[in-house]
C-alpha cells in the first residue's frame, strides 16, 4: 500500500516560497524538536537519505518562515503567551509517508497523535497571521518530521518500506518550543536561540548562547 500522504503533489516544498517581507525569514524557525538521547535513530535515516542534515537539527516546523532573529525578543514574549496556555503533549513518532514535490518526494515521520501540533500551529498563527507558510496547502498544516529526499515516486516508496519494516517507535513529551536561526556567523547552520517552555506562565527568558 502506498504510504504518499493524500493530495501530497499540492503539498509544495516551503522553502521555494520567497518573500520580501523584512518582518520574516527563512532562516529562522519556531519548531519542535526531539530530544537528543532519543534522536540518534533519526539522524541515522537523516545521515544517509537527507541532503538537509547539515543545517538542520531533527525537528517538526510550526511556524516556518519566522521572524528575523533581530525580532526574537518581541517574537518570544508573543509565543510564551501562547505557550502558557497549552500543557505539554505526548507524542509518537510511529510511521514513515511521504510527500510528492512534483520533482521530488520526501520522506518523513508521522507525530500522532497530530491534533496538539495542529491547535498549537494554529494558536501561534494568530499571533503571527503573515507567517502562514507551512499551512498553505489544500489539507492544512501537517506536522511532520523530515528524514529524507527521493528523485522519484517508487524510490520514496522503497524507502519508506524498508525503514517501515525495522523502525522502533519513538515517544516522548513535548513540553517546549524553540526559536532557531542561522546566519554566516553559524556557518548558515540553524541554531536554538531560546526554548520557550509549554504550560508554564512565565517571561520568554533570554537566549541561551550555550545550546547547540
Amino acid at each position: 500500500m502506498p504510504h504518499e500522504y493524500p493530495d501530497a503533489r499540492r503539498y509544495i516544498d516551503s522553502s521555494r516560497f520567497r518573500s520580501s517581507d523584512p518582518n520574516k525569514t527563512h532562516k529562522a524557525a519556531l519548531v519542535i524538536i526531539p530530544p537528543k538521547d532519543l534522536s540518534e535513530p533519526i539522524q541515522e535515516i537523516r545521515k544517509v537519505h537527507d541532503r538537509k542534515v547539515g543545517r538542520w537539527m531533527p525537528h517538526i516546523n510550526v511556524i516556518y518562515p519566522f521572524r528575523p532573529r533581530r525580532m526574537f525578543g518581541e517574537a518570544a514574549n508573543l509565543v510564551a503567551e501562547v505557550c502558557a496556555t497549552v500543557a505539554p503533549f505526548e507524542t509518537t513518532f510511529k510511521s514513515f509517508f511521504s510527500f510528492d514535490h512534483g520533482t521530488s518526494h520526501t520522506m518523513w515521520l508521522d507525530p500522532e497523535p497530530n491534533e496538539p501540533m495542529v491547535e498549537l500551529h494554529a494558536k501561534l498563527l494568530e499571533r503571527f497571521p503573515d507567517c502562514d507558510e507551512v499551512s498553505k496547502f489544500d489539507t492544512g498544516f501537517k506536522p511532520h518530521l523530515s528524514v529524507g529526499q527521493a528523485k522519484t515516486a517508487e524510490d520514496v516508496e522503497k524507502l519508506v518500506q524498508e525503514f517501515s519494516a525495522s523502525w522502533e517507535s519513538i515517544t516522548f513529551t513535548v513540553d517546549s518550543v524553540a526559536l532557531i536561526w542561522r546566519s554566516r556567523q553559524t556557518r548558515d547552520v540553524f541554531k536554538i536561540d531560546r526554548r520557550i517552555p509549554l504550560g508554564e506562565p512565565q517571561p520568554a527568558g533570554e537566549p541561551d548562547e550555550s545550546q547547540e
